[in-house]
């Protein structure tokens, strides 16, 4: 019988999670390629070798960002309700996917640069347990339309729509600043309010 791993001490804990955030840090400034272990052993106050005691290569911590992230990000699709008004459902998830695009722009980052590479590290999640969430969420996206409760749609485009025109407010930061010149994230609630006309217009029947 394989013996449980040990739990790790309050110190191993610690280093991870400083690792972990100078890496997400690093990684979505630089990307994978531009990124080096000097590079995220400086960031996280650890020697190179100490570095690798908690983690064998870039590789590898870069595998354990994107595990997590993707967890993470598939959250607010999953708590799309059967039960609730569809309309409001989707408006819903396109706010959370806002807020996080506001709260958590470096993980949105770390997650893009992934996926323009050609996913080489996740593509195994995305054809696994993201594609089978997409696919059961396009098919009570389907369900409303048929049913007339939203106007007819294509639900994988319109999820791949969502995603497109939240993550922006991430993944193009500096661009969204540097037209709009704003305060520090005030364009996010006219985002908000924007998006919400957008949506509910798009998904009223006629």
């Amino acid at each position: 019988m394989m013996a449980s791993p040990k739990p790790r001490t309050r110190i191993q804990e610690k280093n991870t999670a400083a690792i972990l955030d100078a890496a997400l840090e690093v990684f979505s400034q630089y990307g994978f390629r531009g990124t080096t272990l000097d590079q995220i052993a400086k960031a996280a106050g650890l020697s190179k070798p100490n570095l690798l005691y908690y983690f064998p290569s870039k590789e590898a911590i870069h595998v354990e960002l994107l595990g997590g992230l993707l967890d993470l990000w598939l959250d607010p699709l999953r708590a799309l309700n059967s039960q609730g008004d569809p309309i409001e459902e989707i408006v819903d998830y396109v706010l959370r996917k806002l807020d996080m695009a506001r709260e958590m722009p470096r993980e949105s980052r770390l997650f893009a640069n992934e996926i323009v590479q050609g996913a080489p590290r996740i593509l195994n999640m995305i054809e696994g347990p993201l594609k089978e969430l997409v696919d059961e969420k396009a098919g009570l996206i389907r369900q409303w339309s048929t049913d007339g409760k939203i106007a007819e749609v294509d639900p994988y485009h319109l999820i791949f729509s969502i995603w497109s025109t939240t993550q922006h407010y991430a993944d193009f930061d500096v661009q969204v600043r540097g037209i709009l010149a704003p305060a520090r994230d005030e364009h996010f609630a006219g985002a908000a309010q924007f998006l919400t006309h957008l949506y509910c217009r798009a998904l009223t029947p006629d």
